[in-house]
């Protein structure tokens, strides 16, 4: 049985494929090609999949397009990126030039640096596709190296007050000249980096935005499969019920038919509230095994003598649905119905070390030999549904001999139960 449709996860994970493949080092069709929309890659036989009812959102949305437009032009990233180039980049010039201050230099780095990181980023993003053989990141170096020297010339032209600074003699041109081959020096290999550190960032937001969506769709499959055994459970102890009621009023009559039905009536309206909840409390277990044993006395009344203790600490705990009969029910079944004396039925539920200590003992005729290493379907579904439920953290143990009878017990962390 899939416990996912195979077919709602692959067009998650060609996505993937195509969205990272983009954007790390190894690329769709063999370039890297940061800031490049991803290519749709075609997903055969796919067929459109209803959204589930109750979805958790990741804080990363695959689908969702990266944004555009002057919003991702001045971009903190970027402004932040042209605030530390543009006093790293004045400083160093301050310190190498004896006639031009701090203030002077912050203006002509400034507007360099701002004319580089504009050009950077408006081939980021348009042209919005670009043929095959043109990777974007080299357009973006490329317009980093060619605006370096207009946009320090620029700089010097701004702070200068004339268009015309190499007329005005050789100090402000060499002056230049060492700020433009400084610009063209170090400009493409910052914007490289700019380029790497986005393509990791957007790399892990991906992978993280992965990992959320698998763990939605294991917890959908965790949810799946226990409703699957508790749907196994219930009708199972149904048709028993209405079995038994069919042979009692077979034997005996109408009168004790009824009053078996009122007690099926009373564990009925116990239960079926319950049969759509994802958790229940020991005192919703404990009104429907007192329902159920109720309806086996009345149909062995000489051979079957029950009692039922919950701790009062134990009431509002959480409890696996159908956790508690299920053992009941198997003594019953194993116990107390094959012997010709019956027996009793002891339900014990106590709390000690934040630990929910479960005990079901009967004085039957104990577990035959050939069914001594096996657990049956009840029991099977309940250690499955408390690994699903608990972990490694929940234990079911059997221990049977035919002078003493049959004690099942159940241990699992104690929690507190949802609303009713």
């Amino acid at each position: 049985m899939a416990l996912y449709p195979a077919a709602a996860v692959r067009p998650t994970i060609h996505r993937l494929h195509a969205s990272l493949g983009q954007l790390v080092a190894y690329p769709v069709g063999g370039r890297f090609r940061p800031g490049s929309p991803p290519r749709h890659i075609p997903v055969p036989n796919q067929r459109p999949q209803a959204a589930p009812a109750h979805t958790v959102t990741p804080a990363v949305d695959l689908d969702q397009p990266r944004p555009r437009g002057w919003s991702r032009l001045v971009a903190w990233p970027r402004v932040r990126l042209w605030l530390v180039v543009t006093v790293i980049w004045a400083l160093v010039r301050t310190l190498t030039s004896e006639t031009t201050g701090l203030a002077e230099w912050l203006v002509r780095c400034g507007l360099a640096t701002a004319l580089g990181v504009l050009a950077y980023g408006v081939l980021d993003q348009w042209p919005r596709h670009l043929p095959a053989a043109t990777p974007r990141w080299i357009l973006q170096l490329l317009a980093v190296l060619l605006v370096m020297p207009p946009a320090t010339y620029l700089g010097y032209a701004t702070t200068l007050g004339t268009l015309d600074v190499l007329s005005l003699g050789t100090t402000y041109r060499d002056g230049w000249l060492i700020t433009a081959f400084m610009g063209v020096l170090v400009g493409p290999w910052i914007a490289l980096g700019a380029l790497l550190h986005r393509s990791e960032a957007f790399a892990r937001e991906q992978a993280l935005a992965f990992r959320l969506r698998s763990s939605e769709l294991e917890r959908k499959a965790v949810d799946a499969r226990l409703r699957l055994l508790q749907a196994q459970v219930e009708p199972h102890f149904l048709f028993n019920t209405l079995a038994n009621i069919r042979s009692l009023v077979r034997r005996s009559g109408s009168a004790d038919a009824t009053a078996m039905l009122d007690r099926l009536i009373d564990y009925l309206r116990a239960a079926v509230p319950k049969l759509e909840a994802g958790q229940a409390t020991f005192e919703h277990e404990q009104q429907m095994v007192c329902a159920y044993l109720e309806l086996m006395r009345m149909r062995m009344p000489d051979r079957l003598g029950y009692t039922v203790h919950i701790d009062p600490a134990a009431l509002a705990l959480h409890c696996p649905p159908m956790a508690l009969i299920t053992l009941v029910e198997n003594a019953i079944k194993h116990g107390i119905d094959p012997g010709e004396t019956g027996g009793t039925v002891d339900v014990r539920v106590t709390v000690r070390d934040q630990r929910v200590q479960v005990r079901v003992a009967d004085t039957g005729v104990g577990l035959q030999p050939r069914r001594a290493g096996q657990s049956g379907t009840g029991l099977s579904n309940l250690r499955e549904r408390l690994a699903l439920a608990f972990g490694d953290d929940a234990r079911v143990r059997l221990d049977s001999t035919a002078a003493e009878g049959t004690v099942a017990e159940a241990e699992f962390p104690a929690r507190r139960g949802g609303p009713a």
